[in-house]
């Protein structure tokens, strides 16, 4: 990507041609998001029926998370503002000025709150991050604000954000007293109710489900600045809902396997034990037996679907994994039209040597718009690596001599028997017809394909055949003559050289070092060193924050005189510019930067549609270009493990096949774009934000590999992600960026991973624990933001003989593969 010294942005506030494009893939992306859990007639709307709307997040829709994950877009359409545009009557005008009033008047004061405690504006993201803003409760609803209307939407939202965990309480997982009371006053006034989820993660549904008069809940996540659009164009039917769960919502908290767990708290370390192992979401409700409140997978649509098993077949493709797949179609029996999500899972033996989850999702796929009576075909090729367990007594991922069953529906507890697969190990000589351990009785129709195979350890490593095909024979060459080039400019650099290469470039003045030390992007988190400029016209590379967009500075203005920006650093980074002193900086050129803010991760992945989220990523790429951006942090794709996570929005699911198939998606769609990265994280078991930095994860090797890495296994292997980007807890006592077992051992030689490592911002700061010069000798290329400290630790490492100039040397050749 060609690279300028001038600040980005442009001059004009006019509406560009991109954003107009971008919005129309953020509304289209955000109509296939939102989740219907309950309908009992009341969705969608008629055309010019009268609603009362109420609730948080009506007049102010939540359109995504906080702190890193946000984006400064232009404008954000509300569901208000949504429903009006598209002509619907709202009863309740006079309720919802109100709120207007009072969600301002909360604002203002809560930003003064915080300012009132920042002493240093180093202590900025902190103070912030301490202080999530709480949607403040509207006045009591009457029955003048529902007079003329039979039907009440009502808006229930939660924010979270990035150092901050949720909480299991009122007013956050559970309703609060004052939306129970205002529920409890809409049934008192026979309203029927449609509620509307406006949240990132998971809340209590057993309170809004007691009540009689709600008649339908719509679970909208956090869409974006197209938000409100998208949910008008589904309760109005222009959008037949299409969105499906990608994690368990159980009836109780209590119910989740985080629940069992245990936690052992110390100064140092917070050690997290996984006792639920692999058995996480679904895996841990079909273990126990507990009935979930709706299921993984789940989702309804205004119209209806007829699912039809044709058959599988294997492959043994030469030089290949052999492959399975599964023919399927799917009918539209209903009398709209409408789009169906197709989930294949797979039950694999369960022995005493090697217990096996129930059953685990292993390929899914989503119709086109099916009009009613139209049929689609489809396809659902899988790698027997999918069918595959991580055996530790000898190291390795194995299949056993046994039976692996086949299933198909539309969400995990909705499933038919398709076939099987038997696998026969040549030593042990055939497999059974049938085994008690699968679960699976098969009958004469059911149809069956077998395999052969030399070993029960035989590495599976594809996990699908693209991964043998990622890349042009021009691409190949493309990349060989980058690897040339960098290998040669490395060579001819001093070992300081080398050191500054690996340390991001370094901002002197450390107030803005949080996610805001970009320079000639502003708001951008960060640069690498410019040390190549000079000598070789290389700059150093951006990175922003995602994942939801670009998280750059709107507005900003530059000085004419000296050509410096005038800049109150994360204070204009962060909501808008919400925090910045409105005094400051007026003078100088203005300059814009107008992102589009796109759905959080976890509604994206809730579309289950790798298609158009490659077109998602492709907005996201035509952005990067434009801002000169190299690097996006994102996408984020840490497991649901709690439904409390307080980054859980950013993420995509408790399943670790959703989540690699999404990501790969978005970053094939953003590196379509030359020159432009996706960076995915957090590596690895980032489950927490509760004292993140010294948070141990204690886990089993079968559970990291089986359900914490997989997801990034199959990112990488499907899409080459530019960079992984290493969390900041330790896993099983090593901090993650320290870890040469991660970075190095799995993730570059089992994987093949050829881009670089980099640290999560300020592992290496004295609040961190991972020490500078380990994350270079373990693999992880390069440190950021940068700190004077980060140059002394790996000086010293490399004259005490703990650090090899050769390994160095070799994190540093992978930076500049990644500025060329």
């Amino acid at each position: 990507m060609k690279k300028n010294l001038n600040y980005s942005g442009t001059l004009s506030d006019q509406v560009s041609s991109r954003e107009l494009e971008n919005r129309k893939i953020a509304r289209k992306a955000a109509g296939e998001c939102p989740v219907l859990l309950k309908n009992e007639g009341v969705l969608p709307l008629e055309k010019g029926e009268k609603i009362a709307l109420f609730g948080a997040g009506a007049v102010h829709t939540i359109k995504g998370g906080t702190g890193s994950g946000d984006v400064n877009e232009r404008e954000c359409i509300s569901i208000q503002q949504g429903l009006k545009e598209a002509g619907i009557p709202l009863v309740s005008e006079n309720w919802l000025t109100d709120y207007s009033d009072k969600y301002n008047q909360a604002r203002l004061a809560w930003r003064e709150e915080i300012l009132s405690e920042v002493s240093r504006i180093e202590e900025f993201f902190d103070t912030y991050a301490a202080h999530a803003f709480r949607m403040p409760a509207g006045r009591e609803i009457t029955s003048a604000d529902v007079q003329g209307a039979a039907k009440s939407v009502y808006v229930v939202s939660r924010v979270a954000g990035e150092a901050a965990d949720r909480k299991a309480e009122r007013g956050d997982y559970y309703l609060s007293q004052k939306e129970l009371a205002d529920l409890e006053r809409l049934s008192e006034y026979g309203q029927e109710i449609i509620v509307l989820i406006n949240s990132g993660g998971l809340i209590d549904l057993e309170e809004i489900l007691s009540f009689e008069g709600v008649k339908g809940i719509l679970s909208v996540s956090q869409l974006g600045m197209e938000g409100g659009h998208a949910v008008a164009d589904i309760l109005t039917g222009q959008v037949n809902p299409s969105g499906k769960l990608t994690d368990t919502w159980a009836a109780d908290y209590q119910d989740y396997s985080i629940c069992r767990g245990e936690t052992v708290e110390t100064p140092e370390v917070v050690k997290e034990y996984y006792h639920d192992d692999i058995y996480v979401g679904y895996r841990h409700f079909d273990r126990t037996g507990i009935k979930p409140r709706y299921a993984f997978g789940y989702g309804l649509s205004y119209t209806e679907f007829a699912l039809q098993t044709l058959g599988l077949e294997i492959d043994h493709p030469q030089g290949f994994c052999p492959e399975i797949t599964v023919y399927a179609a799917v009918q539209n029996i209903g009398e709209k039209a409408g789009k169906e999500v197709v989930q294949v899972y797979a039950v694999c033996p369960s022995t005493d040597r090697l217990p096996k989850e129930e059953k685990r999702l292993v390929a899914f796929g989503k119709t086109g718009l099916l009009a009613p009576g139209q049929e689609e075909k489809m396809e659902f090729h899988l790698p027997l690596s999918a069918l595959a367990s991580y055996d530790e007594t000898c190291m390795d991922w194995i299949l056993e001599d046994n039976v692996y069953g086949i299933f198909i529906g539309n969400s995990s507890d909705q499933l038919e028997k398709l076939g099987a697969v038997l696998v026969s190990i040549e030593e042990n000589g055939p497999a059974p017809a049938s085994d008690e351990g699968t679960g699976i009785e098969l009958p004469e129709e059911m149809p069956c394909v077998s395999i052969s195979l030399q070993s029960q350890g035989q590495v599976f490593a594809p996990w699908s055949q693209e991964a043998a095909c990622l890349r042009t024979d021009e691409e190949k060459k493309m990349l060989q003559e980058k690897e040339e080039k960098a290998e040669q400019i490395v060579g001819a650099l001093t070992e300081k050289d080398h050191t500054a290469l690996v340390i991001g470039e370094i901002v002197k003045s450390q107030d803005n070092a949080f996610g805001s030390s970009g320079v000639t992007t502003p708001g951008s988190a960060a640069e690498t060193s410019a040390i190549l400029l000079d000598s070789y016209g290389i700059p150093g590379a951006v990175l922003a924050d995602g994942p939801a967009g670009l998280r750059l500075t709107r507005e900003f203005n530059v000085d004419e005189e000296t050509g410096q920006m005038l800049s109150q650093g994360i204070l204009d980074a962060l909501e808008n510019g919400f925090f910045r002193d409105p005094d400051q900086g007026k003078e100088g050129r203005k300059q814009y930067q107008f992102c589009t803010s796109f759905p959080v991760g976890t509604a994206l992945a809730q579309s289950w549609n790798t298609d158009l989220l490659e077109e998602v990523g492709k907005a996201v790429g035509r952005e990067m270009e434009e801002f000169d951006i190299t690097f996006w942090l994102a996408p984020g794709m840490n497991i649901h493990r709690n439904p409390l996570c307080g980054r859980n929005f950013e993420y995509y699911s408790e399943d670790p096949v959703v989540s690699g198939m999404i990501a790969a998606a978005i970053t094939r769609g953003v590196q379509s774009y030359r020159g432009c990265w996706t960076t995915i994280k957090h590596f690895a078991c980032n489950n927490q934000e509760y004292r993140r930095m010294s948070s141990d994860s204690i886990l089993s090797e079968r559970a990291l590999r089986e359900i914490y890495l997989k997801g990034f296994e199959i990112a990488v292997k499907l899409a080459q992600p530019g960079a992984i980007m290493t969390s900041y807890n330790l896993v099983n006592g090593v901090h993650a960026a320290n870890s040469e077992k991660l970075c190095t051992d799995i993730a570059r030689k089992e994987w093949g991973f050829e881009g670089l490592i980099m640290t999560d911002w300020t592992t290496t700061f004295d609040f961190g624990g991972s020490i500078s010069w380990k994350c270079i000798d373990a693999g992880n290329d390069l440190i950021m933001p940068g700190f004077e400290g980060d140059f002394e630790s790996i000086e010293k490492a490399l004259a005490d003989g703990s650090l090899s100039p050769e390994k160095l040397k070799a994190c540093a050749k992978r930076v500049v593969m990644g500025m060329i």
